[in-house]
């Protein structure tokens, strides 16, 4: 009889089978319809020797040092600070905006001082901040929006910006100064040795078992749990009986190359051109060192796995109605991206693990065999 039977072998689902096996002492059965551990943060080895992520660049970045100790136990780190480059009209320039990009593009000699004005001058007044057309243009104007932003989001999410919500990009910032980082969280790293080897130590625990390529509906019945940790679709769990949550996904073209560098930085976008959305080179994140250099294209897709939950009001209402029934089903916790229909950082669905360990803790005692209290993991709820 296994303890807990956690479905989904990603960030949520690894970060709870170690906490549940090593601080409660309780058996666990961890699975996943994948061939491997990690989720969509497993990277490996392509036939050439080269570290690649085999679903696109997971680039780790927090401001919880509760958050980076936690996964300091299972991996050391190597410093890296992401930039990214946008091909617009034939020019390479940074991402987000900043006064370099602005400069680049357009051949001028602002200061930050006079960007500020140039953006004030550009930018369209908007009664409410609805969608994600509205952000951009509220702040930089129309011109930057179209150049950068409605082309990349079109091929990214399939809808115009002006359909979907203001969060999509209101994650992108607007810079005046010179910083060309991509991200600003006091602690950027890359897991040394890669993610595939810190999960394998994080889930080494010997209460833990693991099986891959196993369906949730092959085992629930078939092998004695007490509870369940849910990590995968949480419309798939109720047997999509309000309907399907509408994703986004992807396909991966992976390639190699026979020079030592193909570009300047980790990942270039490509609002204005191509099919694909960006071109990630790993070594930029793995720091390795190698004659050859692997490239994945990105290429967004209607059709395959969940990757982004769609950020639209009637989505969300969908999404109530499986929470509810979530809500009301006992001893099952949901936790993560598919299972609460949101797309989280990294350090954001360990937040949510940690967080929903430390609920399971307070509500249900070590061994105790009755039904416990159950809050579904919340934004507010992440570092709680």
């Amino acid at each position: 009889m296994y303890d807990w039977l956690i479905v989904g072998a990603g960030f949520a689902g690894s970060v709870l089978a170690e906490r549940l096996a090593s601080e409660r002492n309780e058996r666990v059965l961890l699975i996943d319809r994948r061939p491997h551990i990690g989720g969509n943060a497993y990277d490996r080895y392509d036939d050439d020797g080269l570290l690649i992520h085999q679903y696109g660049p997971h680039i780790f970045h927090t401001n919880s040092k509760q958050i980076f100790d936690h996964l300091s136990r299972f991996t050391e780190w190597r410093f890296y600070e992401h930039r990214v480059l946008a091909e617009v009209d034939g020019m390479q320039v940074p991402i987000p905006i900043n006064l370099d990009t602005v400069n680049k593009l357009y051949g001028l000699n602002l200061t930050s001082e006079q960007l500020q004005d140039w953006f004030a001058e550009r930018a369209e007044k908007i009664g409410e901040i609805k969608t994600s057309e509205d952000v951009v243009v509220s702040v930089v104007g129309r011109e930057l929006y179209e150049k950068f932003f409605r082309g990349y989001t079109r091929k990214q999410w399939g809808l115009d910006p002006s359909e979907l919500d203001k969060s999509v990009t209101s994650r992108v910032p607007t810079r005046t100064n010179r910083d060309d980082r991509y991200f600003t969280d006091e602690f950027q790293f890359m897991p040394k040795h890669g993610y595939t080897r810190m999960f394998e130590k994080m889930v080494s625990h010997p209460n833990i078992d693991i099986m891959t390529q196993t369906e949730y509906d092959d085992v629930k019945n078939v092998i004695p749990h007490r509870r369940v940790i849910y990590c995968g679709p949480i419309d798939e769990y109720f047997n999509f009986q309000f309907g399907r949550l509408p994703y986004r996904s992807l396909r991966f073209e992976h390639v190699t190359l026979d020079k030592p560098w193909h570009q300047s930085v980790g990942v270039v976008n490509f609002p204005q051109t191509h099919d694909y959305t960006r071109v990630t080179e790993y070594k930029h994140l793995t720091g390795q060192e190698h004659a050859k250099t692997a490239l994945t294209y990105e290429y967004p897709s209607a059709e395959g796995d969940p990757y982004y939950p769609i950020p639209k009001a009637e989505n969300q209402e969908l999404f109530k109605k499986y929470e509810r029934l979530a809500l009301a089903t006992p001893d099952v916790w949901f936790v993560g991206r598919l299972a609460t229909y949101r797309y989280y950082n990294m350090d954001q669905i360990v937040g949510q693990a940690l967080a929903t360990f430390r609920r399971i803790n307070e509500s249900l005692p070590v061994g105790a065999d009755t039904s416990a209290v159950k809050v579904m993991s919340s934004p507010a709820g992440l570092f709680s």
